[in-house]
């Protein structure tokens, strides 16, 4: 069994449309939050820094990718695009934006 073959399975659990669904509305609602007012965004989560901004970029893209349900073959895009990292982080800026 290869890489991307063991990845993929891996990956099966989160390979449901309502969890996709999910995952795709919280990230384009965070792209709205944050092309609405980023000044206000970034207060609220404690500021823009080297890790932050990164992250919330790579993010909001890697919900894209999943939520539309695109599935990459090689095993680093797999890895570059998991929906577990994607997922944490999003509930993260959610949680620091919210409360």
């Amino acid at each position: 069994m290869t890489l991307d073959q063991r990845l993929t399975r891996w990956h099966q659990p989160l390979n449901h449309g309502a969890l996709r669904a999910v995952v795709l509305l919280m990230g384009l609602a965070l792209v709205g939050v944050v092309m609405w007012e980023p000044t206000v965004f970034a207060e609220a989560i404690g500021g823009f820094n080297i890790v932050k901004g990164p992250l919330l970029i790579w993010s909001m893209c890697s919900a894209m990718v999943y939520g539309v349900g695109f599935n990459p073959y090689r095993w680093y895009w797999q890895l570059l695009f998991t929906p577990y990292i994607c997922m944490v982080l999003l509930v993260g800026f959610w949680g620091l934006y919210l409360f």
